[in-house]
């Protein structure tokens, strides 16, 4: 990972503004980069499945890539259907790519590692850890944000051994495959990001999740000695998050085309670096998968990623497992 920018140097580019950007805004999109074909909505019931019918309806060329972004989405989606709340002053953004191969579980993570690598994030982690606060990380398999430190009354033995640790989340990450009569022409990655307005969580919007939604305005703001950064506007944002997919694109290809060669330079480099973004590094798990309508519950400790992006959990046995899917819960420990 490069070294985080300063905070007593201005990180942002000339974009930045303290302001937030809206659809009235003259120019939102990012005309510098044209390749990009960026189309910014001022509503969208949800970027990513606007994207992936313009293409499939041959609204939009498959062999080019295409940025859509919104101030708003009426029916946002994370995963497995989940409601995705979209208030103002976040990003929206959905960029599909051309593929030629397929897509494994890994893209979400390598997505996740260019999107931590951003200036914005860069400079934030460097003032969490000033504070001696836990940085942005990413939590397996499309999340970004951090576990917080919990303060919580004494509780009985019984109590204690179930009690879990809520995560803060900031971003999430939606991976689709785009497919025209029946083959692989690309995919969508959709990223939402809290940067003004972090969605106040209810027991149903939650959906059964332990996490509670955060912004980078919040973070900002944390205590102690709350310090001052200048957010970057949402249009400079759109620029840092797109070039973080294109990046993480890139790097995904490059795993493809090593693996015949049997070299895995790649493979090995993103691996390391997971490790240090890692929010679930060394932590005590409740894991809850789901088989045909039965669920069932493993326990153990969070030690990475494999090759394939599975989640690594090493049980009290000492066996060590590659989970595909599943609920994560947090344990906490005091």
């Amino acid at each position: 990972m490069p070294p985080s920018a300063p905070l007593s140097a201005a990180p942002f580019d000339p974009l930045a503004e303290t302001s937030t950007p809206t659809a009235s805004d003259t120019s939102p999109t990012l005309v510098h980069l044209p390749e990009l074909n960026h189309r910014h909505l001022a509503s969208s019931a949800s970027t990513n499945s606007e994207l992936i019918t313009a293409v499939q309806d041959g609204t939009l060329d498959a062999a080019q890539m295409h940025l859509l972004t919104a101030d708003t989405q009426s029916a946002g989606r994370g995963q497995h259907g989940r409601s995705w709340q979209s208030p103002p002053g976040n990003v929206y953004l959905s960029l599909y790519h051309p593929v030629h191969q397929p897509i494994s579980g890994l893209l979400s993570l390598v997505i996740g590692v260019e999107l931590v690598k951003m200036p914005v994030i860069q400079a934030l982690n460097e003032q969490l850890h000033a504070r001696q606060l836990t940085p942005i990380g990413v939590k397996w398999a499309n999340d970004l944000g951090f576990y917080a430190a919990i303060s919580k009354p004494a509780l009985t033995p019984s109590e204690s051994a179930i009690q879990t640790q809520p995560f803060s989340k900031l971003a999430g990450i939606l991976i689709e495959p785009v497919t025209i009569a029946g083959k692989l022409v690309g995919v969508v990655m959709g990223v939402g990001l809290n940067v003004q307005a972090a969605p106040a969580l209810t027991a149903q919007t939650c959906e059964g999740m332990s996490y509670q939604a955060i912004s980078l305005q919040d973070i900002c703001q944390m205590p102690p000695d709350a310090a001052t950064i200048r957010l970057p506007n949402l249009k400079t944002l759109y620029q840092q998050m797109s070039k973080a997919l294109m990046a993480a694109m890139t790097r995904f290809d490059y795993f493809s085309l090593e693996k015949p060669t049997g070299h895995t330079y790649y493979l090995d480099r993103f691996l390391e670096q997971f490790d240090g973004v890692d929010a679930l590094a060394g932590r005590r798990l409740r894991v809850t998968q789901e088989h045909h309508g039965n669920s069932t519950v493993v326990t153990g400790y969070a030690c990475g990623i494999d090759t394939h992006g599975c989640l690594q959990l090493r049980q009290d046995n000492g066996n060590i497992s590659a989970l595909f899917t599943g609920r994560i819960d947090v344990i906490h420990q005091a």
